[in-house]
């Protein structure tokens, strides 16, 4: 029987349970924050090794914390309820409609052939295009969409007899990587567009009692985007790989051959395209407009009423409406699950007494300089989610900083906001996030392409994120 990572942690996770519950007492960790950590280090060993699928494993809390003492059942099942779920529900139930009416299609080739048939603007309109539907839409649902038209647009340059030798060769490797990195960095730019912003969100509301808006994580997660996606650019055409043959032989051709295809935009479409554009204009203004006029209203609100308009409005086919029940089948349920295992992690810590007991043990790391620290732990989450789930890690590591941050004198937000960031910055295994799985599934990449660039781009996020945190952070929350 061969052993497997999975094999290891299946067994290695009960044993750490049961070693930390009942023989690892530590002075003032008390009996419910000792049931914490012992279920904590069993769900971290499970995520780590994937020895169950980490949605299922996200939902040890609710048998681990009640049976050893660490949290009610109660309270642990309602974080799974958390209001951020259903954020999440209404945000995915507008990005299934987008995808039902072919919308992203139209968006992602409007933008491509805005730019032009320079190969170099090319990959440019490719990663404009799959930023801001990943900003709006899952990472791997935009992966999965951009990459045939990567694929017809490779093709066309592969047929074409006035293509320079090898030419196609090299810009299908650099338009794979592009896809796959403009999905990771538009994530980022807003608060649905990747799981680890959500569950920071719901992280610093349960330990703090305060609400990242939608508006406020914009403000400082689309600069960082934006610099990070023409940095990527100009790294991928200028400096990872070389074009001899600048314009691209009948690849504005193909680009309006694909949106003639496409036909006039729907009733459908426009009907998706105002509900998205209201739903956006919404979250933005929430704070500083809307709230003036409706004090109840909140982004979760606002996902939800927009999401069921979308079942409301009919559509031109018979007896049906933009959106029906049937396509709820395609919301992502891990990946809710998954949250609400991270939220139930983070109650367990605040209320056990664990996360004040970790922090009064790192005060050591007062003495480490800020900028160092900051560095260090960037860098850490953003090569550890090379081989985990950043969803995990983020759910992992967000109760301890929460923790440690006022220990060694720092507001939370530095740590807790650049370990999130961090974790969507992996850019060098196919492994690290599904789009780098999915575009190197298109076969233009090998597993040495995506490392020797990956890592460039790895340090380039390092020490921008770095940057950013110092400089933008405390302004945008004024920590100052």
């Amino acid at each position: 029987m061969l052993i497997s990572k999975k094999r290891i942690g299946l067994i290695l996770g009960p044993l750490s349970f049961v070693y930390i519950l009942f023989f690892f007492h530590p002075e003032g960790l008390n009996a419910a924050a000792n049931a914490i950590l012992a279920s904590t280090v069993w769900i971290a060993i499970w995520w780590i090794t994937e020895a169950l699928h980490i949605a299922v494993t996200a939902l040890l809390p609710i048998v681990l914390f009640p049976l050893s003492g660490g949290l009610g059942l109660d309270a642990t099942t309602a974080t799974y309820g958390h209001k951020y779920i259903f954020l999440f529900i209404g945000g995915f139930m507008i990005a299934i409609a987008i995808e039902k009416w072919n919308l992203h299609r139209r968006i992602a080739l409007s933008i491509i052939n805005v730019v032009g048939t320079n190969v170099v603007n090319i990959i440019l309109g490719f990663m404009i295009a799959t930023a801001f539907l990943s900003m709006w839409i899952s990472n791997t649902a935009t992966a999965v969409m951009i990459l045939p038209i990567g694929m017809a647009i490779v093709k066309q340059l592969m047929d074409n007899p006035k293509t320079v030798e090898d030419e196609n060769l090299i810009f299908g490797k650099a338009l794979m990587l592009a896809i796959a990195y403009s999905c990771s960095i538009g994530g980022m730019a807003t608060l649905i567009g990747t799981p680890p912003n959500l569950v920071l969100a719901g992280v610093v509301q349960k330990s703090m009692g305060v609400e990242i808006t939608f508006a406020q994580w914009f403000m400082f997660a689309f600069p960082f985007t934006v610099i990070l996606l023409i940095i990527s650019w100009l790294y991928l055409t200028r400096i990872a790989f070389k074009f001899k043959q600048k314009e691209f032989p009948g690849g504005s051709e193909e680009i309006k051959k694909q949106l003639k295809a496409l036909g006039k935009m729907s009733k459908e479409e426009k009907v998706v395209l105002v509900v998205f554009i209201c739903t956006a204009l919404a979250w933005t203004t929430r704070s500083f407009l809307i709230k003036q006029f409706i004090p109840a209203i909140d982004d979760t609100i606002i996902a939800v009423f927009f999401s069921l308009i979308l079942f409301i409005l009919p559509s031109t086919k018979k007896h049906e409406n933009i959106l029906l029940w049937q396509d709820a089948i395609k919301l992502p349920w891990g990946i809710l699950l998954l949250y609400g295992g991270g939220m139930a992690l983070a109650l367990g810590f605040e209320t056990s007494g664990l996360a004040l007991w970790i922090g009064q043990h790192l005060v050591i790391l007062e003495t480490v300089p800020f900028i160092l620290l900051l560095l260090v732990l960037i860098a850490v989450v953003n090569f550890l989610t090379e081989i985990t789930s950043n969803l995990a890690t983020t759910a992992m590591l967000l109760p301890v900083l929460v923790s440690l941050a006022p220990s060694i004198g720092l507001h939370p937000y530095y740590l807790m906001i650049s370990a999130t960031v961090a974790a969507s910055c992996a850019f060098m295994l196919p492994v690290a996030t599904p789009p780098n799985a999915v575009v190197f599934g298109s076969g233009y990449l090998d597993i040495e392409d995506m490392v020797k660039k990956g890592v460039w781009m790895n340090l380039i996020s390092i020490i921008l994120l770095t940057i950013l945190v110092c400089v933008l952070l405390p302004v945008v929350w004024d920590l100052s």
